[in-house]
C-alpha cells in the first residue's frame, strides 16, 4: 500500500488566477517558468501505512508512520463515529497495533502527532477503510464457558470450524492469550489441524482465576479463509483433587489439596483387556447410563446399566460403580478396562469430583496412547511444547 504523507503546497501569488508556464498574467518581461516556486510546508510526521484513503483494509492492518521526534509521537485513530479505538503504540519501531480486530466495511481517521518544530507542521491525518465481510469464514469455538469450575487437570481446548495450514498456526496462537490468576506459565500445543489445547507447566494451582481471549476475528486462517469472531472465557480451578490407582495394590488412593482423604479397593482391566497406565482427567460424568458395546462387537459385546460413571478416554475407560466385581475389587482384576470401585464407594468419588480433576493409572500391561482423551498430562512439559508453533 502506497504511504500517505503530509506535504501541503500553498499558493505564493496574490492573483485571483493560477500562473500557468506559457499563457498569460505574469509580469511583463518575465515568463512563468521564471516565477517563485511554491514552497511544500514540510511535516514532522507522516503516515506510510495504510495509504491515504485505502480501501479493503484487513482488521488487523498496523498504522505505521514515520517521525522526527518518535519518542514524543502520539497516534489515535478513530471510528466513523468519531470514537477512539484501543492499541498499543510501539514507538521503537514507529508502529501503533489495534488491541483487537478492526470492524468490517468502516472508516477509520488516523491522526499522528508530535510537539511543535518552527517552520515545520507537527501533525497528520490520514483515512483509511477495512474490508468488507467475507464469504469465507471459519468458526472458533470454545469447550469451555464463562462461570466454569474445573479441576487442577483441566486443558483449555479450542476447535476450528476447518484445518488451519501450519504457516498460519503461530498467528493464531499469538492471539489466544491466556491469563492465569495467580500467574503460570502455559502453552498451547496443535493436537491436530482443527484442534489446539493449553495447559500449564505443572497443575493448575488451586483456586485459581483463569481469563483467556482469542482475538482472531478477521485473522487469516488460509486459503482466503478468515477467522469469524473474537471471543473470552472468565472461569476458575477448584481445589486440587488426585487420583492415583496402583495395579500392585489394586487399590485407589484419592488426595485433596495434597491430604489422603480416602483408600478406595479397585479392581482394573482383565489381561484380555487392560487398563491402560498413563495421566489421564475425569472428561464427563453421568449418574446412571448404559454401556452398550454391540454396535462395535455384536458376537462379545454387552449392554449394561452403570451408576457413577466418569469417562477417563475416548476408548471407553471409566471409573465406575461395578457391585457385580466388589468380591474381587481389590484383589484381582476383571474388568474391560475400566477402574471398578464398589457401589457405595462410586458414589462417594462421584459425589466429589469435576472434570478436570486427575487420575494416573500405573503397573497396568497397556500404555495410555496419547490422543486417547484430554492427555496432556500424560507427557513432559518439554515435550508437550513441542507441538507449539510459537517455539
Amino acid at each position: 500500500m502506497l504511504a500517505g504523507t503530509l506535504l501541503l503546497t500553498t499558493a505564493c501569488s496574490g492573483d485571483d488566477e493560477p500562473s500557468w508556464q506559457g499563457g498569460g498574467n505574469t509580469p511583463e518581461g518575465t515568463s512563468a517558468s521564471q516565477a517563485p516556486a511554491a514552497e511544500p510546508t514540510l511535516s514532522t510526521v507522516a503516515v506510510t501505512s495504510p495509504a491515504a484513503d485505502a480501501k479493503n483494509v484487513e482488521l488487523w492492518s498496523e498504522v505505521k508512520f514515520n517521525s522526527e521526534d518518535a519518542a514524543n509521537t502520539e497516534v489515535k485513530v478513530t471510528n466513523a463515529k468519531g470514537a477512539e479505538v484501543k492499541g498499543t503504540l510501539d514507538k521503537d519501531e514507529n508502529v501503533w497495533r489495534p488491541a483487537e480486530g478492526l470492524a468490517w466495511n468502516t472508516k477509520y481517521t488516523v491522526n499522528v502527532s508530535t510537539p511543535g518544530a518552527e517552520g515545520k507542521t507537527n501533525s497528520v491525518t490520514s483515512s483509511f477503510t477495512t474490508m468488507k465481510e467475507p464469504s469465507n469464514l471459519v468458526r472458533v469455538t470454545s469447550f469451555l464457558a464463562d462461570g466454569q469450575k474445573v479441576g487442577v487437570g483441566m486443558p483449555l481446548i479450542m476447535k476450528f470450524g476447518r484445518s488451519i495450514p501450519e504457516k498460519y498456526r503461530a498467528e493464531v496462537e499469538r492471539r489466544m492469550v491466556v491469563t492465569a490468576t495467580p500467574a503460570q506459565e502455559g502453552a498451547w500445543r496443535w493436537i491436530s489441524a482443527t484442534e489446539v489445547q493449553y495447559r500449564p507447566k505443572v497443575y493448575w494451582q488451586a483456586n485459581s482465576k483463569i481469563f483467556y481471549a482469542v482475538n482472531l476475528k478477521g485473522v487469516k486462517l488460509g486459503d482466503g479463509w478468515y477467522g469469524r469472531s473474537n471471543l473470552t472465557v472468565d472461569m476458575s480451578v477448584g481445589r486440587e483433587m488426585i487420583m492415583t490407582v496402583s495395579n500392585k495394590t489394586k487399590k485407589m488412593t484419592v488426595k485433596q489439596d495434597g491430604k489422603v482423604i480416602k483408600t478406595i479397593p479397585v479392581s482394573l482391566g482383565k489381561a484380555s483387556t487392560p487398563s491402560s497406565s498413563g495421566t489421564m482427567v475425569v472428561m464427563e460424568k453421568a449418574a446412571h447410563t448404559v454401556f452398550d458395546t454391540t454396535d462395535e462387537d455384536p458376537v462379545n459385546g454387552y449392554k449394561t446399566p452403570i451408576d457413577w460413571a466418569q469417562r477417563i478416554t475416548y476408548s471407553g475407560q471409566f471409573i465406575h460403580a461395578a457391585p457385580w466385581s466388589e468380591g474381587v475389587q481389590g484383589r484381582r482384576n476383571v474388568s474391560h478396562g475400566c477402574v471398578n470401585v464398589s457401589e457405595a464407594l462410586g458414589e462417594w468419588l462421584f459425589q466429589r469430583t469435576m472434570m478436570g480433576d486427575v487420575i494416573t493409572v500405573s503397573g497396568t500391561e497397556e500404555k495410555l496412547k496419547n490422543g486417547n482423551g484430554w492427555t496432556v498430562w500424560n507427557m513432559s512439559w518439554e515435550e508437550f511444547k513441542k507441538g507449539s508453533y510459537l517455539n
